[in-house]
């Protein structure tokens, strides 16, 4: 028996990597699993080469729980260890087995590089022994054991098969584990997609009776079987090429990503990339809210099939976030526990590629199968408007497959709609006025008097409309957004043959006190503008701008133009012959001019409370 002391630079390794070389104590479970998928994979890559003789159908890791002996045990059946490599690898922390065996076999699909995961086993372990036994010839099988000192033992004993066993005797602090269902849960969130099949318990099948007894309905009986549980999928959707696979596997393995999820995604997008970089994964498109937020953060990391994270903001741009899936690659940089990663030019060139492979997709089904794509767009624009807004590069490729529906129901791009609107909503600037509504519903009686005077409006209905709108503007010369209730259509898009006006100043200044005393001067700013006799005699306005950076502010969390109250515009149509009547300031026509703006309160939806109560009273009085 050999006995010695682990060689360390310091007396108190052990308390260090329990207390800071991994945030979450469950990892332990991830990183000693994937030692085990890595001692198998070696068998494959040796048995391929021909340096050993092993089958490779049977390859498999299974992990399995003693309560009474409080023990967890983590077994393999792959390429074990001499007495010579336990020293090596085991004896001398952070001299990696994973990481020497890749540099031999540069082809190898090997999980580990940093030698330490081995020691997260001492983070809920009082005491930890290894029995394996090597698959070269003639090997002998050795015992080493460790109470999570630097001292250890290292002895020959008995073991008949290839493979190695990791005993972790539970810690008083950490027996937590010992439950399987916490077990299952540790091994179900990192393990459910490793190379090798990793078994953990039992579970019940229904099978043929083997007799061939029939029950009533001449069926043959059924019987319980128990078989093992293989809690991981080692050859996931991501893992083989595009052409294997059909659409039904692509929304097979969304599925078992997101169980609990049944909606449907509505594309996606397959990477798989081996230059200059290695990069796999698979993305779907959801189906967006408008509360995105809700939305985020689905997409998992992986490394080799080793699940490492779903907080990718470093790996994907912010709009990326929005989409569900997998990204994997070896060559992402992690910190040395595997927890996060590690700010490099890789990252940056990870993180460029995959934008532009979003990029090409939408673009490709916008010029392959534009009418699908417009099908899709409801669930996508928000999406694609939100890359616009946060990603650079990104907001170069995308107008070229950015839409804009119109009130109509009809698609188009910004410049298919600047060439279909011509010079009708051209200002007396030049510029062309984009006349849009946020809400179809609330804002039809704008939209009808847009439409009826031939022009088109856009619905900008998403929760970055504000933002949106502001960043087209700045990269568009000569172009203005307008909400359709910003003010009158014809004061909106500023013609020169406006209507003459009726009222001279002083006949303004006469009907101005009387709408004051009908509402809030403080909320509503009155104006008279020169419409035609037969539009309402009066219309409620927000300014586009305020209402702008109040929405923008909204979004941001506040801030000054968030805490100012709502403003509004009672537009007075002053060629209405409702204005010749309230010249005359008698109770009749102020009556009129009370129900007239009320309805173009209730128009604007701001008609509420006792004031709308007494509109409705007042409405039925008119009718008995």
């Amino acid at each position: 028996m050999q006995q010695g002391t682990i060689s360390v630079q310091t007396e108190n390794i052990f308390p260090i990597i329990k207390k800071f070389l991994y945030s979450d104590h469950e990892i332990f479970l991830r990183e000693l699993v994937s030692n085990a998928v890595d001692a198998c994979q070696k068998v494959k890559t040796l048995s391929a080469l021909g340096e050993i003789s092993a089958s490779t159908d049977q390859l498999k890791v299974s992990v399995s729980v003693n309560k009474d002996a409080k023990t967890i045990t983590i077994s393999d059946n792959g390429i074990g260890m001499t007495a010579e490599e336990v020293d090596k690898y085991i004896n001398q922390i952070a001299f990696s087995g994973a990481e020497e065996f890749v540099s031999k076999y540069k082809d190898a699909q090997i999980i580990g590089h940093f030698g330490l995961g081995f020691y997260s086993a001492f983070m809920v372990s009082s005491k930890v022994e290894i029995i394996t036994r090597s698959h070269r010839k003639d090997a002998t099988a050795v015992h080493w054991e460790c109470d999570g000192t630097t001292n250890y033992t290292l002895s020959h004993t008995e073991k008949t098969t290839p493979g190695t066993d990791i005993i972790l005797h539970i810690a008083e602090d950490s027996e937590e584990f010992l439950d399987d269902y916490r077990i299952e849960g540790s091994l179900t969130k990192y393990c459910k997609f490793m190379p090798v099949s990793i078994q953990f318990g039992t579970k019940t099948n229904w099978e043929d009776d083997p007799s061939g007894e029939k029950d009533e309905n001449d069926r043959i009986k059924k019987i319980e079987v128990q078989v093992e549980n293989i809690i991981n999928n080692p050859t996931p959707a991501w893992t083989k090429k595009p052409i294997d696979l059909k659409d039904e596997d692509y929304s097979n393995f969304y599925h078992e990503l997101y169980p609990s999820t049944f909606d449907e995604p509505l594309f996606n997008i397959h990477i798989n990339v081996d230059y200059p970089f290695n990069l796999t994964g698979i993305l779907y498109f959801p189906k967006l809210k408008n509360n995105f937020e809700i939305q985020k953060n689905k997409v998992q990391l992986y490394c080799n099939q080793v699940f490492i994270t779903d907080e990718v903001k470093n790996i994907l741009p912010e709009f990326l976030t929005l989409l569900h899936g997998v990204v994997d690659s070896p060559d992402i940089p992690l910190n040395v526990s595997r927890s996060y990663l590690q700010e490099d030019a890789n990252v940056k060139k990870i993180s460029s590629h995959i934008t532009k492979k979003v990029g090409d997709k939408l673009a490709s089904m916008f010029n392959g199968d534009r009418p699908d794509f417009q099908e899709k767009w409801p669930d996508i624009g928000v999406f694609i408007q939100y890359g616009i807004l946060t990603d650079e590069k990104f907001a170069e490729k995308a107008p070229s497959f950015t839409l804009y529906e119109t009130s109509e129901g009809q698609f188009y791009t910004l410049e298919e709609f600047k060439e279909k609107i011509g010079t009708l909503q051209k200002d007396k600037k030049g510029e062309t006025v984009v006349l849009y509504a946020q809400n179809k519903e609330e804002q039809h009686s704008f939209i009808d008097s847009a439409r009826s005077k031939g022009y088109e409006v856009i619905i900008l209905d998403g929760p970055l409309a504000s933002h949106f709108i502001n960043h087209i503007e700045s990269k568009n010369q000569g172009i203005r957004f307008k909400r359709v209730d910003a003010d009158v259509v014809d004061k909106l898009i500023e013609k020169d043959d406006a209507l003459p006006n009726k009222l001279s100043e002083e006949q303004q200044n006469t009907i101005r006190p009387v709408l004051e005393s009908i509402v809030d001067s403080k909320k509503y700013s009155i104006q008279f503008e020169s419409l035609s006799a037969d539009e309402a005699p009066f219309i409620v306005t927000q300014n586009e701008f305020m209402r702008r950076m109040k929405e923008q502010s909204a979004m941001g969390g506040g801030g000054f133009y968030g805490s100012l109250p709502d403003s509004y515009n009672l537009v007075a149509n002053a060629n209405h012959p409702l204005m010749e009547k309230l010249l005359e300031a008698n109770d009749s026509s102020k009556e009129k001019a009370k129900q007239a703006i009320d309805l173009a309160l209730l128009a604007k939806g701001l008609l509420k409370g006792e004031d709308l109560t007494k509109f409705i009273k007042r409405s039925f009085e008119s009718i008995s």
